[in-house]
């Protein structure tokens, strides 16, 4: 059991005297949960396209920790391997959980920079460690193409990215489950998945199982954005601690975020995704946000990383007027 998880929760943010809040920036520049190199450089690309300037400017106290220091692997498994790279991925997630702790114990937001998906894991770890000693779940928004509920015994490709959120369900090895000392991480009545178009048949019946509401593309298609979001929206602000968020730019429409190693057509459109963001800062509840998956080998003149930027922004409260 983790000791930092008894520790009692932090505010969510502190207010300064000229009414801004603070913030922590956390880069992850960890990449071996995909197979494409490239977004490992993610925290960096967002820095060059002048994200703490830009928080900054909304009126936050913004606190750069720069990027963590992952642990290189040093041999490559082999193609049939089920859970590749399974114990550095799980070594740097307990690390993660730990810094995004300290970073709440101080009264700051944490927005972490990946990196591929499966630093989710640390992140939702060390935030909902912060709650549990009060037994107050956390809820969750995650955007993304794919449902990431794979598991050892379901994935084709082995590559973890796939596997987080069965993870934080308390599906999959004890390695991914069991970070910061326990598991599950969270209660599925109070997770919304948005912009799902690209699901294996194994993850469909786990989402079966679980009850975790998806909000796929059809869905947003019929229904709209505005509506799907409010629903999910409600959904994650049932849990008494408030929520987490992690966008992966895959659920965004390769047309405007082309620097993404695993696209897939017909994502959220540039206004759909701010609308989304929005709706979370007009909601209140935030604990943490996260983007990843960010990959600059891939990308178009920064334009993914730029767009990454924007969505933060608008997630902290940047509005048209």
């Amino acid at each position: 059991m983790s000791t930092l998880a008894e520790q009692p929760s932090a505010p969510l943010t502190t207010r300064l005297p000229d009414g801004g809040r603070r913030v922590s920036i956390i880069g992850v520049p960890l990449g071996f949960g995909s197979s494409l190199a490239g977004v490992d450089l993610g925290p960096a690309a967002m820095r060059i396209a002048r994200l703490n300037q830009r928080i900054a400017q909304l009126g936050y106290e913004v606190r750069d920790l720069g990027d963590m220091r992952i642990e290189r692997p040093q041999t490559t498994p082999p193609p049939q391997e089920k859970a590749k790279y399974l114990l550095e991925i799980s070594a740097a997630c307990e690390a993660l959980a730990v810094e995004v702790q300290n970073v709440m114990h101080a009264g700051e937001l944490p927005i972490i920079l990946g990196g591929d998906h499966s630093i989710a894991v640390g992140s939702v770890a060390g935030v909902t460690s912060m709650f549990r000693a009060q037994q107050q779940p956390v809820g969750l928004i995650w955007f993304d193409a794919h449902a990431d509920m794979n598991t050892p015994e379901t994935t084709v490709s082995g590559n973890i990215h796939g596997m987080p959120l069965a993870a934080l369900l308390g599906y999959g090895p004890k390695e991914l489950t069991d970070v910061a000392g326990f598991a599950p991480k969270l209660d599925p009545r109070y997770c919304a998945h948005v912009g799902g178009r690209d699901i294996d048949p194994p993850e469909r019946e786990l989402i079966r199982q679980t009850g975790l509401r998806f909000f796929t593309m059809r869905e947003i298609d019929e229904r709209g954005m505005s509506a799907c979001m409010d629903e999910a929206i409600a959904i994650a602000k049932r849990a008494p601690a408030g929520f987490h968020v992690t966008l992966d730019v895959d659920a965004l429409d390769p047309g405007d975020a082309p620097g993404s190693g695993t696209v897939v057509r017909g994502g959220l459109t540039y206004r759909e995704a701010h609308l989304g963001m929005e709706k979370i800062a007009e909601a209140g509840g935030m604990l943490a946000l996260e983007v990843v998956e960010i990959n600059t080998a891939l990308d178009s003149n920064n334009r993914t990383a730029e767009l990454g930027v924007e969505l933060i922004l608008s997630a902290l409260g940047k509005t048209i007027l």
